[in-house]
Formats: structure tokens, C-alpha cells, sequence
């Protein structure tokens, strides 16, 4: 039978990795196995949680919470062509700026270590101590906002400088002056309540959670872009091996949010499947509190959400496009590659 209660120090093991994970002297997280494959951090305790908690939940009936980054397939600004189209007219710092804009955004997820969250134990009438939601606040959590943000007292890279490393060595430091990310990424809820029946705190969390994987399925999708256009053999002719070597560290990034999309869905689907303390008395099915909520993330991600943020960057590309001396050519053949 699986062991399914794991300590904070379990949750928080490493592998022993050959060699640290190193690039141009910035010390990042993970390493690699004697065969030079690269390994996540904090991976070898966690998986075998993960998996363990997976299996439990299955054998009483229920599943992984049955989401993915598909359900964000719309048109992109700017799509691939476009992104490849205004590198090669040496329009390159739109690109730069969302790999500053990606890296900082990553950095601000290391705030799930430095919070605790509400025990949601208080509101579930069954005993989940045995469950990845009774581990949130012994571990998981925090793990998953030191992968984002890293442990700079110690001098470890996480998610934020590895994307700034991928950026500067290709473009190399301070390409372009410093730019900040908006400052709310995640669905505006604007203090409306859409789970009435729990108090506000657990209500919070359960949206944070949400919130937080269509953020990851968002970063999934941008995260592939990225590496294609790293790897796209037109660009970047002069070092293409710099290149190559950014597109790898993507790719170590992509694998490493592997596991945060897998633990995110495996505490929603847990929770579905559990009884909830009404405030009033008596109890509601978790995944009428989880469907309700998630129906109307989904579309304010897929119908609202795009056009808004569309309008936005193409506004702001537009500007960067028309500094330059052949901008409204450039700007005509770039509205013509959109999808």
C-alpha cells in the first residue's frame, strides 16, 4: 500500500545530481544525472507523493481535475510569424521584453513560499491529513514558489533568472531598458463572491488556485512560442548556438512546470470529490463549489480575457514597430501575417 503522509523534509528531497546546473557562472536549480539529462528540482520526494496521492485518488472513484492548456488555443499577439517577421527587420525588443516581462512574472510566484494559506481541513468533513491537500501548507506550496523564484540567499536561480539568462545570452545584458509586467495577470474578480456557501478566506484560496493553473496553461503555451523561436534556423543567424542553448533552458523551464500543472489539478480534483462545511449548516458536493467557479474562469479566459490583451500588446507593438525608419511598411506586412 502506498504511503501517502509525507513529512516537509520528504516533499522537499532532491536527487543527487552528477553535476549542478550551471550557465555562463548563474547558478540555477536542478542538475543533471551522469547522462547529462537535465533533472528538476526538488523532484525525487515530490514525485513519488504526487504519484502516490494520484493512485489513492483514482482508487475511490475520482480523477485529475480535467483541464489543460488546449482550452487556450486561440490566435496569439503576436503569433510565430509575426514574432519571427519583426526579429529578422531587427525589431527585436518586443521579443526581449517579454522574455524581462515572462522572467519577472515567474519571480512573483515565489510568494507561495513566503504565505500560508487558509487549512482547508477547517471545511471538509472528510479527514484529508492522507491527501495532497493536507500537505499544501507542509511543503507543496512552498516548493512550487521556490522553483518559481528561487533561493537567492543562497545564491540558486529558480524560474525568473532563468529566463533572464536565456535572454542575455543571446541578446547579452541590459539589451534594452528595464520593463515591469502588468500588474494583475490573474481573472479580475472584483470582491464578488461565487462560493456564498464558504467563508471569504477559503473561497480566496480556491480561486488563487485556479487562477493559478490557467496561468500555468497560458505559460505553457507561451513558454512552446518562445522555444520555437529560439529554434527557428532564420533567426539569430550570428549565434545560433546561444540560440539553441536559450531554447534548451526554456525547455528545462517546460519541464519543470510539469509537475506544478500535475499537483494543481490533483488538488482540485481531490477536492471535488469531498464534502463541504456550509457556512449555514450541512454540507455541498466540492465540485459544485469547483465547477461553478472554473466555468466562469473559462470564459472569461477564452472570450474575454484575448481580445482585451490582444488590443493591448498589438497597441504597444504597434509603437515599437513605427520607431522604426520603414515602420509603416513594416507594420503593413506585420498586420498581413496575423492569424
Amino acid at each position: 500500500m502506498d504511503k501517502l503522509n509525507f513529512s516537509e523534509s520528504e516533499l522537499y528531497t532532491e536527487h543527487s545530481y552528477e553535476r549542478m546546473h550551471q550557465v555562463q557562472g548563474v547558478r540555477m536549480h536542478g542538475g543533471f544525472d551522469t547522462q547529462g539529462t537535465y533533472i528538476s528540482p526538488r523532484s525525487l520526494g515530490r514525485r513519488k507523493a504526487i504519484q502516490a496521492w494520484t493512485r489513492a485518488l483514482e482508487s475511490r472513484g475520482g480523477e485529475l481535475f480535467d483541464a489543460d492548456a488546449s482550452l487556450l488555443s486561440g490566435a496569439r499577439m503576436p503569433n510565430l510569424k509575426q514574432s519571427a517577421f519583426l526579429i529578422r527587420e531587427g525589431i527585436t525588443r518586443p521579443f526581449w521584453n517579454s522574455l524581462t516581462i515572462t522572467g519577472k512574472i515567474e519571480g512573483r510566484g515565489r510568494v507561495l513560499a513566503e504565505m500560508t494559506f487558509p487549512d482547508l481541513q477547517e471545511i471538509i468533513v472528510e479527514d484529508i491529513s492522507e491527501m495532497a491537500l493536507g500537505h499544501l501548507n507542509k511543503g507543496l506550496l512552498a516548493i512550487h514558489g521556490i522553483d518559481e523564484g528561487g533561493e537567492p540567499d543562497k545564491g540558486i536561480g529558480g524560474h525568473d533568472v532563468m529566463w533572464f539568462v536565456a535572454r542575455d545570452i543571446v541578446f547579452g545584458e541590459q539589451a534594452y531598458p528595464d520593463v515591469e509586467p502588468p500588474e494583475a495577470i490573474a481573472r479580475p474578480e472584483a470582491g464578488t463572491r461565487l462560493m456564498p456557501e464558504i467563508a471569504q478566506q477559503y473561497e480566496g484560496m480556491l480561486s488563487f488556485l485556479m487562477n493559478l493553473l490557467m496561468i500555468e496553461f497560458r505559460a505553457e503555451i507561451g513558454f512552446d512560442a518562445t522555444q520555437k523561436t529560439f529554434r527557428n534556423q532564420s533567426l539569430f543567424v550570428d549565434h545560433r548556438e546561444m540560440a539553441e542553448d536559450a531554447a534548451e533552458l526554456v525547455g528545462r523551464i517546460r519541464e519543470d512546470e510539469e509537475i506544478h500543472v500535475e499537483s494543481l489539478r490533483l488538488y482540485l480534483g481531490e477536492f471535488r470529490e469531498l464534502s463541504i462545511k456550509k457556512l449555514d449548516g450541512g454540507s455541498v458536493p466540492g465540485a459544485e463549489l469547483i465547477d461553478r467557479f472554473w466555468q466562469g474562469l473559462v470564459v472569461w479566459a477564452t472570450q474575454e480575457q484575448p481580445g482585451i490583451a490582444a488590443r493591448s500588446q498589438y497597441d504597444s507593438l504597434k509603437s515599437a514597430i513605427l520607431e522604426h525608419a520603414s515602420g509603416e511598411k513594416i507594420l503593413q506586412e506585420f498586420d498581413q501575417l496575423a492569424s
